[in-house]
C-alpha cells in the first residue's frame, strides 16, 4: 500500500492549519457470482484503490476522495477541502470530536484457505452444485438465485493526533433467493451467511444442504400449513427470528446519529432519546449487546474507521437503555468518549455510526425448555416478512416456518403467523432466554449515498408471553 501518500495528505493538511486531518488509504480486491435458475449471469471481479481525507477546520468539516494516487492530486484534493472546510466553519454550529488516545496497531484475520487460492471455476462449481441439488428434489422452484462473493480489504488509517492503524479483513458471503411453487400457493425465502476469514466457512456451511433444506421446508409449509386463527397465545421464536428483532428494534433505534436527528430525511429517526439512559424498557431477562470483537464475524474489527479501539457494547442490560453506538462527533455532543463505532463501506464514503454484531445474550434454558413452558402457543422458527417504522416502535414479523404449540409440545405447522407489536410490548413480554446462540449475517443498509456493510445478527431462542397472534 502507499502509506506514504496517506500521512503526505495528513502531514499536509496540518500545515495548511488544519485542526484535525484524517486520511484512509481502502484497497479491495474480491470476486462475485450469481447463478440464476441454473445458469451462470453475472461473474465480477473487482479491484478498488483509494483514498478518503477529512478535515476539520474551524470547526468545519469537510470530505473527499480520490483513486488517483500521487502526490499532486491529493496535494489539489487538500488545498480544496481545506478552503470548503473553512468555508463550512461560517455556520451555527461547529463540529468537534471526543477525545481519543492515540495508538498505532495492525492485525489481520487469518485464513485456513486462503480466498485467492481457489480458482474462479471451483466457486462457480460449487453454486451449479447446490442448484442441481434444488433441481434434484423435485419440488417446484419459480426461481432459484444463488450468489457466492468474496472480498478481501486492507485500510490504512492516520490522523493528525497520532494515531495510525493498519488492518487486513478478508470476507466471503453467501446468499440465496428461492422461490418454491405448490399448486397455486407460492412461497418465498431469503437468507444470508457470512464470515470474516478465509474459504474454509464457506466450505463448513454446505451450500449443498443450506439449499435443499430450505426448499424441503418451503414445500412442507406450503402442503401442510394452516392459518392461525387471532389468538392471544405465548411466542417462542428462535434465533433468526430473534436476529432481526434485536437488529431493528434495538441496534438502529441506539445509532447516536439517528437520536440527534441526522438520519431523519433518510432511515428515519429514532424512539430513544438521551435522556432515555438507566429506563427500562424490557424484562430483566434481556440483555442486547453490539460487539465488532467477536472472531471471524461477519461485522469484525478491531479498530473502526476513525482509529477508536473497538469494544463490546452493551445497548440494553437486563431490559435498561444502557449506551449508544457511537462516533467521535455524536460522543462529543452528549459530554462521552467515542465507543468504536464508526464505519465506512469504502474509501470514497465518510464514517458514519453502525452497528457490527448486534445479538441477544444466552440465557440458562435451552430451547425445548421454553416450548415445554407454553401450554397454548405458537413456535416461530424463521420469517419471511417484516417491517418496522421510521422511529423503530411499530413492528411485524410474519412467520416462514412456524409451528403451534400445546402443552409444551410442538404439534402442526402454521402459516402466515404474524406478530404487530412495538419495541417497548415485545421486550417487556420476554420471560426467559435460551442458550442456544446462533449468528446470521446481512448486509445493513444506512447512510446517503447508501452504505450496504456486512453485520451479525442473532443470539438464542427467546419466550414471550400473551401476545396478540394473527
Amino acid at each position: 500500500m502507499e502509506k506514504e501518500l496517506a500521512e503526505y495528505a495528513v502531514e499536509y493538511a496540518s500545515k495548511l492549519g488544519a485542526n484535525y486531518a484524517e486520511a484512509r488509504l481502502q484497497k479491495s480486491e474480491g470476486t462475485s457470482f450469481l447463478l440464476k435458475n441454473g445458469t451462470p449471469e453475472i461473474s465480477g471481479f473487482n479491484e478498488i484503490s483509494g483514498l478518503g481525507i477529512r478535515l476539520i477546520v474551524e470547526g468545519g468539516l469537510s470530505f473527499v476522495s480520490t483513486n488517483q494516487l500521487h502526490k499532486p492530486r491529493i496535494k489539489t484534493l487538500v488545498d480544496k477541502s481545506f478552503k470548503a472546510a473553512k468555508v463550512v466553519s461560517k455556520i451555527k454550529e461547529q463540529i468537534n470530536l471526543a477525545e481519543d488516545t492515540p495508538k498505532q496497531a495492525t492485525y489481520e484475520v487469518k485464513q485456513k484457505i486462503k480466498i485467492e487460492d481457489v480458482a474462479p471455476s471451483e466457486k462457480v462449481g460449487l453454486l451449479i452444485e447446490a442448484d442441481k441439488a434444488a433441481v434434484a428434489t423435485g419440488i417446484k422452484t419459480a426461481g432459484r438465485y444463488l450468489t457466492l462473493a468474496d472480498v478481501t480489504t486492507t485500510e490504512y488509517l492516520v490522523n493528525s493526533e497520532g494515531t495510525k492503524t493498519l488492518a487486513k479483513i478478508p470476507k466471503v458471503s453467501f446468499l440465496y433467493f428461492i422461490t418454491v411453487q405448490h399448486g397455486t400457493k407460492s412461497m418465498q425465502r431469503y437468507w444470508q451467511y457470512g464470515n470474516s476469514g478465509g474459504f474454509e466457512f464457506v466450505k463448513e456451511w454446505d451450500l449443498v444442504k443450506v439449499v435443499t433444506d430450505e426448499i424441503k421446508i418451503c414445500d412442507f409449509m406450503l402442503k401442510k400449513g394452516k392459518l392461525v386463527k387471532p389468538m392471544k397465545a405465548d411466542l417462542v421464536v428462535a434465533p433468526q427470528v430473534v436476529g432481526i428483532m434485536v437488529h431493528e428494534s434495538v441496534g438502529h433505534p441506539y445509532e447516536a446519529d439517528r437520536i440527534l436527528g441526522r438520519e431523519g430525511a433518510q432511515a428515519g429517526e429514532s424512539f430513544v432519546s438521551p435522556d432515555m439512559i438507566g429506563m427500562q424498557i424490557g424484562s430483566s431477562a434481556v440483555t442486547v449487546v453490539d460487539d465488532p470483537t467477536i472472531p471471524f464475524s461477519y461485522g469484525h474489527y478491531l479498530y473502526d474507521n476513525e482509529g477508536v479501539k473497538a469494544r463490546r457494547k452493551y445497548l440494553m442490560k437486563e431490559g435498561k437503555i444502557t449506551e449508544f453506538l457511537h462516533n467521535r462527533q455524536t460522543a462529543h455532543k452528549m459530554g462521552l468518549t467515542s465507543n468504536g463505532s464508526s464505519r465506512s463501506v469504502d474509501y470514497d464514503k465518510e464514517s458514519i455510526v453502525r452497528m457490527s454484531n448486534t445479538v441477544l445474550l444466552p440465557g440458562k434454558y435451552t430451547e425445548e425448555e421454553l416450548i415445554e413452558g407454553v401450554k397454548d402457543g405458537i413456535f416461530m422458527k424463521n420469517f419471511m416478512e417484516w417491517n418496522i417504522d421510521d422511529k423503530r416502535i411499530h413492528q411485524k414479523y410474519v412467520g416462514a416456518e412456524a409451528y403451534l404449540i400445546k402443552n409444551g409440545k410442538l404439534e402442526e405447522p402454521v402459516s402466515n403467523a404474524t406478530i404487530e407489536i412495538s419495541t417497548y410490548n415485545l421486550y417487556k413480554a420476554v420471560d426467559a432466554v435460551a442458550n442456544n446462540t446462533e449468528y446470521h449475517s446481512g448486509n445493513c443498509g444506512k447512510g446517503e449515498p447508501m452504505q450496504a456493510i456486512p453485520v451479525w445478527f442473532g443470539g438464542p431462542s427467546m419466550r414471550l408471553r400473551n401476545l396478540r397472534v394473527k
